[in-house]
């Protein structure tokens, strides 16, 4: 029963990759829209490519093989050793059923994380360098930090270690929606903002073309949340049945808090609610409640989700016009900023047998370990695939839209003309 509820979960993943797809296209421009959804569509091609043949082995899964290092008489478990190519997965379809619900899990999750920068390089992201990219997550970065948390590595073996609860990430807040975040604010830094979007100091507004696929999207999102949570809980944390119908119940009560911060906090601070920023704080909700999502109460849940969501306003804010960084769909607040707050928020509300402040250390630990080591290998990472195959489209590619310069094409080529095009640079 349950590894059939499991694959029923897992089926609908893709769902939320189709809604973050949609959310990041009509909030770029117009006559990017179609480079940025055939670049989602390749990064989830390569990320499921490239995981099955080399990342799956360095993810593995909690029972199977892996590599260890000691340090201070300490076994570190830090890095997958299933065979390469997923030669073993014929035989584990038969023998081992959860090995291959996992890996069809995270062919899914990968993609997930994998399609989260493409938003923040929007308008200005070559094809090539967002395949490029994502091979690099897809087969190493993302399957060592989904190893130390999902296959049994060290962040799972807190208590085992150190007498500390394990860090608990249920739906992946941080092995998905954080990692992906980190990669976002990346691509960020080494792609430098949209032309026209900083002048003189100050940033200008550029809205997003087609703000109602914005809000579908948030829709599609929460039926592929509900999948996400539902499936990792049952694979990773042993939730039963029971515990799924508490999954799809918080999930909703997330997203819906989340939304309504997001509503009301700019309706406070603007005079009017802002589309855009409800339909992230709808994102934030459900990436904040991810990490707890079966394991909190709906009380809980809410209260996380209203966090969340008034959070990410002031995330988006910070970062726009503060630390001047362009993120066009405000994915670094949402999935970086929300997730690190589902991540925290659990060591304060999630359930212990001991101490309090001993899960919170421990969540403390995971943050510490995604800021401290997996931002630096992104960073680093990106920053030598940027030499290889540059990131960023040139200055007229920038101006005349990425359908055009990449593609030859527009996304609305009878329908959308920009007048911008027709006035001096």
């Amino acid at each position: 029963m349950s590894l059939s509820l499991c694959l029923l979960c897992i089926l609908l993943v893709p769902l939320a990759t189709a809604g973050l797809a949609l959310m990041q296209q009509g909030l770029g421009r117009s006559r990017s829209a179609a480079h940025a959804m055939l670049a989602s569509l390749c990064a989830l091609a390569i990320a499921a490519i490239v995981f099955v043949l080399v990342g799956s082995s360095w993810a593995g899964y909690s029972g199977g093989l892996s590599h260890t290092v000691h340090i201070g008489g300490v076994a570190w478990d830090w890095l997958g050793a299933e065979p390469l190519l997923a030669s073993g997965l014929r035989a584990g379809l038969q023998t081992n059923a959860y090995a291959a619900l996992v890996l069809c899990l995270q062919i899914f999750t990968v993609g997930m994380a994998a399609l989260i920068p493409i938003s923040t390089g929007n308008d200005r992201w070559r094809l090539a360098g967002v395949c490029a990219a994502t091979a690099l997550l897809a087969g190493f970065l993302y399957p060592l930090f989904s190893h130390w948390v999902w296959g049994g590595g060290w962040l799972a073996q807190l208590t085992l270690r150190f007498g500390l609860p394990n860090l608990v990430d249920s739906g992946g807040a941080g092995v998905v929606q954080v990692v992906g975040g980190l990669a976002a604010l990346s691509a960020a830094w080494i792609l430098g903002p949209r032309q026209g979007k900083y002048t003189a100091g100050m940033a200008t507004a550029i809205p997003g073309h087609n703000i109602v696929l914005v809000l579908f999207g948030c829709l599609l999102a929460l039926l592929g949340w509900i999948g996400l949570d539902g499936a990792a809980s049952i694979l990773f944390y042993g939730a039963s049945a029971s515990q799924v119908v508490l999954v799809v119940i918080n999930a909703v009560l997330s997203a819906s808090a989340g939304c309504l911060a997001a509503l009301l906090t700019t309706q406070l601070r603007y005079k009017k609610p802002d589309a855009s920023l409800s339909a992230n704080g709808w994102i934030a909700g459900l990436v904040a409640g991810s990490a707890g999502c079966g394991l909190l109460s709906p009380a809980q849940t809410i209260l996380i989700g209203l966090v969340a969501g008034g959070l990410v306003t002031f995330l988006v804010e910070a970062l726009e016009l503060k630390l001047f960084v362009d993120d066009p769909s405000g994915s670094i607040a949402i999935h970086a900023g929300a997730g690190l707050w589902g991540l925290l928020a659990f060591g304060l509300f999630g359930p212990v047998a001991g101490p309090r402040a001993a899960m919170l250390l421990s969540q403390v630990i995971g943050i510490a370990t995604l800021l401290g080591v997996m931002l630096p290998l992104l960073h680093l990472g990106n920053l030598l695939l940027n030499h290889l195959i540059p990131y960023r489209v040139d200055s007229d590619g920038d101006w005349q839209g990425m359908d055009i310069r990449e593609l030859g094409a527009g996304a609305y080529p009878e329908f959308v003309m920009h007048a911008e095009e027709f006035v001096p640079r």
